[in-house]
């Protein structure tokens, strides 16, 4: 069996390729990725890499095709990967999540690839006041990475037949730690922020919901996918993550702040709202992964985080400026030179 990940050089790449390689030890593990992140190394004394056939680098606008030749299954987690960087890049967002993620699928159609796995996100929801979404549930996309997940998840519908099967992973908020770690994320940077300042502030109201899954759920997610049954047709929308996992941000910041001796949390009673507000049902994944379930729970992701850090020697009370944050990683590269305005490699 022959996997190729795009996007494997980022916060999810490096705990998923473990992962894949101790599930099936014998199987062709191809990684591709552009390497905006290759260096945002955290705490591991090797690289992630090792567990790799082989690493290609290159964009995904300028996908080199032949690499798609006796590849089974194709695991897309390449994109610009957040709400700030798509705010701040939005037509580089377009470009790379949505036009270059379809042209990768139709061309891994074209190839013969069996399998197509597309980490999609349930920021698709938006705001949802009245209950928890399914996968029925109508999408309100508020930001240019969520646009780009629904255009991508519609797109690849068309694409989907007998012999190449579609999944797109409606992924909760991603957290926990990883070898390439990321501070940009809610439960990350609550962590971070107790043991660095010895505080939480919550900029909003706190009763925003936000569900979350850990990164090494994740990977037990795109393993099933790679491997699933004709059980959810030839395409296959289902949201990943677990109904005990969706938080109100308050309750999520006082479950962090229960690691951590004496830190507090603080709310901004009077912030205007915040529309990101969702609550997601992830009964159909229960049911179609009863074998793949999230297994992670709060006080172990928060943890494994607190571990990390403490190894890594972690007490920047300024991190949000730091290369923990993607988009500061590549406003260094775009500062350098290194990245153009489109945010392709000047040499």
């Amino acid at each position: 069996m022959r996997i190729l990940i795009t996007g494997n050089l980022g916060y999810v790449g490096p705990g998923l390729v473990s992962h894949l390689r101790n599930r099936w030890p014998d199987a062709e593990l191809w990684g591709f990725d552009t390497g905006y992140f290759a260096h945002c190394l955290t705490g591991s004394d090797r690289s992630p890499e090792l567990d790799l056939t082989a690493q290609f680098y290159g964009d995904l606008r300028n996908f080199p095709i032949p690499l798609l030749k006796g590849v089974d299954a194709v695991i897309n987690l390449a994109a610009i990967s957040n709400d700030p960087m798509g705010n701040q890049f939005a037509a580089v967002t377009e470009d790379i999540n949505h036009r270059a993620g379809v042209a990768l699928a139709a061309a891994a159609r074209q190839a013969g690839v069996r399998t197509f796995v597309f980490a999609s996100s349930c920021s698709v929801y938006g705001f949802a006041a009245d209950g928890a979404r399914n996968e029925g549930s109508p999408v309100d996309p508020l930001t240019a990475y969520a646009r780009s997940k629904v255009a991508t998840e519609r797109d690849l519908q068309d694409l989907a037949c007998p012999g190449f099967r579609v999944t797109c992973l409606r992924f909760a908020t991603a957290c926990g730690w990883s070898d390439r770690l990321r501070l940009d994320l809610v439960l990350n940077d609550f962590v971070a922020s107790a043991m660095a300042a010895g505080r939480i502030t919550i900029l909003s109201d706190g009763t925003p919901w936000r569900p979350l899954i850990h990164v090494a759920d994740m990977a037990r997610a795109l393993e099933w996918a790679c491997q699933r049954g004709p059980e959810g047709g030839d395409y296959l929308v289902v949201n990943a993550g677990s109904d005990g996992w969706n938080y109100q941000v308050k309750d999520l910041a006082t479950g962090v702040a229960a690691a951590f001796p004496g830190v507090e949390v603080s709310i901004n009673p009077h912030a205007a709202p915040d529309r990101r507000s969702y609550r997601v049902d992830f009964s159909r994944y229960r049911q179609l992964a009863p074998h793949h379930q999230p297994q992670i729970q709060l006080p172990e992701a928060v943890l494994g985080l607190k571990r990390g850090l403490e190894r890594m020697g972690f007490s920047d009370p300024v991190f949000r400026e730091s290369p923990l944050i993607r988009l500061q990683t590549l406003r260094r590269h775009l500062d350098q030179g290194r990245l153009n305005s489109d945010l392709r490699w000047t040499s």
